[in-house]
């Protein structure tokens, strides 16, 4: 074990539902183990302004059942420079903080990755994103509320759907990957799911509405992630209303409605859990790495590792969605 004193933690990229719990547990943590804490507000930008405040266990008080960060999020072009970054370093090191939790995506794991290589600071990661998309976790935070509030969204507008014999073609976040689309259309029950990791044209999807219509289905749910390949899903109504007229077609875009709601249990349970095995980290003198959890352990994976790396798109989750769906 280490002798450490003082470590800070802050939020960075996209929001997600938990990063509270994991600050809440960061924090708890700390103080458990009489080490201090610092929160750090706005993300990097607040690190290179000073924005700092020093967390006692009441601090983080009734903020687990909360969405969003507390600590607030920001992007920061100046961190993306060396000399931002020597500023970074230089404002933890005045503050007395020895060591960074980072609780972000891969964009905030590249930062930390630098600010740890260049500056010599002790940093861990926390995977936050509603993506899914980071390698060296089964899950991140933010992702099952992300999921349980699509699910609930696509649910309402099955009814609307069902009730005037309509196709909905919905879209959900994931630039990149299509995590949110696959789980939250399985548990939605929707006719068909594009992901940008696996292509389907418009062709298949045609062929997969006909075989709807033939199998006595008057009314569709079709979800679509925002980087399918497809030509987004407002060329895809119009095709589908070219190509079958016999459809009266809506989309629905989610939007930034699935980053927001109080996080589920599981969400609260994971990030409390990736929180204290950050501290347990620092703790041994280990940095330069981001907590996971795989198979229901703690697993640790180079940040670098963790940025570059892509996870592996379950093919037989796909094939699950494929068989329930005709």
């Amino acid at each position: 074990m280490t002798t450490l004193q003082h470590i800070g933690v802050l939020t960075s990229g996209g929001d997600a539902p938990g990063m509270n719990a994991a600050v809440r547990a960061v924090a708890r943590s700390a103080i458990y183990h009489n080490i201090k804490v610092t929160g750090i507000s706005e993300g990097y930008t607040g690190l290179l302004e000073g924005k700092l405040t020093l967390l006692n266990s009441r601090s983080v008080s009734n903020i687990v059942n909360q969405g969003g960060t507390f600590l607030k999020s920001a992007r920061c072009m100046e961190f993306y420079k060396p000399e931002g970054r020597a500023k970074a370093a230089e404002q933890l090191r005045e503050s007395g903080i020895e060591a960074l939790v980072v609780i972000g995506g891969d964009g905030s794991f590249t930062g930390a990755t630098l600010l740890a290589r260049e500056q010599h600071i002790p940093v861990v990661g926390i995977p936050g994103t509603i993506d899914n998309d980071i390698y060296g976790t089964d899950f991140t935070i933010g992702f099952d509320t992300a999921i349980n509030t699509v699910q609930e969204a696509v649910d309402k507008i099955r009814d609307t759907a069902t009730s005037h014999n309509r196709l909905f073609i919905i879209e959900v976040m994931g630039r990149d990957a299509g995590y949110i689309a696959l789980y939250a259309g399985i548990g939605a029950g929707s006719e068909e799911i594009l992901i940008p990791e696996k292509s389907r044209d418009i062709d298949y999807l045609l062929h997969s509405l006909n075989r709807s219509d033939r199998a006595g289905k008057t009314s569709s749910i079709v979800i679509v992630a925002e980087g399918d390949k497809s030509g987004g899903v407002f060329e895809l109504a119009k095709t589908v209303e070219e190509k079958l007229p016999g459809y009266s077609t809506r989309v629905t875009v989610l939007g930034h409605l699935q980053r927001g709601g109080r996080p589920t249990c599981a969400d609260r349970v994971l990030a409390s859990r990736l929180g204290v095995a950050a501290v347990d980290t620092l703790r041994d003198g280990t940095s330069g790495v981001m907590v996971g959890l795989r198979d229901n352990r703690i697993t640790l994976t180079g940040l670098e590792k963790a940025c570059k790396e892509t996870p592996d798109m379950d093919p037989e989750l796909i094939r699950v969605a494929d068989i329930v769906s005709i």
